[in-house]
């Protein structure tokens, strides 16, 4: 029945998306006109494919921005080297993702924009690639991209899978539920970023033997290339800065700059040998930033007109894009925006901690909240939240003059990003291949499905036994049985048993 009313609701989306898909082509070409689309390559997101389909079974990854998009890329690396059959394609959505993500990936992976979800778009792309499997990375829950992969046979994954509180409720209308079930029930890995996510999935009646963990795919973004050239570039900052005082704000939101500016105020009165590293999430954010400071006099330089600094700067603004992890090299301190004001939900945190900074963020984390929690519990100083400027101000302070405190801190950070980070990805890659590739060859098809079941009825016995009371007896399976794969593992484990 639920089932039922699923479909009708699947039915009235997808006529209402024929319906406007006119009026979503006049938007893309509008979005062009205003530098938000490829001049040239926008077409893709109409279906149009712009490269050849090479022959042999194909892997289509999703990820709409460039935050989602990085935190994949080990994940496509590990496929590469354990099937080299497969022929890999990834879509983004975003010009900024595209931008960076093109230099990151490994060679012989495809890439093009995703087609936005109307039926002819979707369905002249499907139809084009033919995938065999589709991964799908965050919250990209598209009505007519999962049933019409469904209908076709192709195998769907959502990894590191978040659902926002403001999602969850908008999804549990009692008209949109049956939909969002029905779309849920199509997949055959959900892996949540964290055990709150999952209850959310299952608030939304995703299939329990689904639902798998293997750790937040963002801890591992620093495993991606980098050039040489950047490399370079890096290190000939860090001689300039390395004889200073240091400390970096990164991922600025519109507004915050005025919260990083005061602190940076203070902290000149008694660090004249200062410079301040600010790294807003919109290259445009940082060049008005840069025009707003000269007007003021200040010692100011913008990345792209300046690799190194120029003398008396001591505000260094960075206006391009893929750069973050090494950035983080030059100071040891760092301070994750998109934080400070309500409305706003936060960004990574583990890269700064990957490179070693005592980690600063503000109160408004969103659901990085899990990252803020999961680090201070593998240690209580691995990341500070801070309510405003003059919190922060004298956090800095502090750590600029007791070098000891800095250090402790430092070392906390890179502490909890190694306890956090370890096997994420062999984790992840294990469970792709047991729920996903084993499933694509015919044969493995029914005995897939029995261990599904099996695995759902052995997860169902441990959360009645939770209920009867540890005097109940506990159901085992062997050792190594395909079904232990199954059941909802807690952060860090495998699919294979504790």
């Amino acid at each position: 029945m639920a089932t039922c009313r699923g479909m009708i609701v699947y039915k009235l989306y997808r006529a209402l998306s024929y319906g406007l898909s006119p009026l979503v082509h006049l938007h893309l070409r509008w979005r062009k006109f205003r530098g938000l689309e490829h001049p040239l390559r926008w077409p893709e997101r109409l279906g149009r494919a712009s490269a050849s389909r090479p022959p042999g079974p194909l892997l289509w990854v999703h990820a709409v921005s460039l935050g989602e998009g990085m935190a994949v890329i080990p994940v496509i690396k590990q496929c590469m080297q354990q099937r080299p059959d497969f022929n890999i394609l990834m879509t983004t959505t975003t010009l900024s993702a595209f931008e960076v993500i093109k230099d990151k990936l490994p060679t012989g992976v495809l890439y093009q924009f995703a087609p936005i979800d109307t039926p002819m778009a979707m369905d002249a792309f499907i139809g084009y690639w033919k995938p065999d499997a589709i991964i799908l990375v965050e919250s990209e829950l598209w009505p007519n991209l999962i049933l019409s992969a469904s209908e076709n046979g192709i195998a769907l994954a959502l990894i590191n899978a978040r659902m926002s509180a403001k999602s969850l409720r908008r999804w549990s209308g009692s008209l949109l539920l049956p939909l969002v079930s029905l779309l849920l029930s199509r997949f055959s890995l959900i892996i949540p970023l964290s055990n709150a996510q999952a209850i959310r999935f299952q608030l939304l009646q995703a299939p329990p033997f689904v639902i798998n963990f293997s750790g937040d795919l963002k801890y591992a973004v620093g495993e991606c290339n980098v050039s040489t050239e950047e490399v370079s570039c890096i290190n000939d900052l860090k001689l300039q800065l390395a004889h200073k005082k240091v400390w970096m704000a990164s991922s600025i939101h519109s507004g915050e700059e005025e919260v990083i500016l005061a602190v940076h105020e203070y902290l000149m009165q008694k660090h004249g040998d200062m410079v301040t590293i600010i790294v807003p999430r919109y290259p445009q954010h940082g060049r008005e930033i840069f025009q707003k400071l000269r007007k003021e006099r200040y010692g100011v330089a913008l990345r792209s007109q300046h690799k190194l600094l120029q003398p008396g700067t001591n505000i260094y603004i960075v206006d391009t894009l893929g750069e973050l992890g090494q950035l983080y090299s030059l100071t040891s301190i760092a301070v994750v925006g998109g934080s400070f004001f309500p409305g706003l939900a936060g960004h990574n945190l583990s890269e700064a901690a990957a490179a070693g900074c005592a980690v600063f963020t503000g109160l408004y984390v969103g659901h990085f909240s899990h990252m803020v929690l999961q680090m201070q519990r593998v240690n209580k100083v691995s990341i500070q939240q801070v309510s405003g400027d003059l919190e922060l101000a004298e956090a800095l302070d502090e750590l600029f003059t007791d070098s000891t405190a800095l250090k402790i801190r430092q070392q906390a950070a890179k502490e909890a990003y190694h306890a956090l980070s370890s096997g994420i990805i062999a984790n992840t890659w294990t469970l792709i291949d047991f729920h996903v590739f084993s499933g694509l060859s015919p044969s493995n098809q029914a005995s897939v499905q029995s261990d599904m079941k099996i695995g759902f009825l052995w997860s169902h016995a441990q959360v009645m036994r939770s209920y009867l009371g540890r005097g109940t007896r506990r159901m085992e399976l062997p050792r190594g049985h395909p079904a232990r794969a199954h059941t909802p593992h807690k952060p860090g484990q495998g699919a294979g048993g504790r």
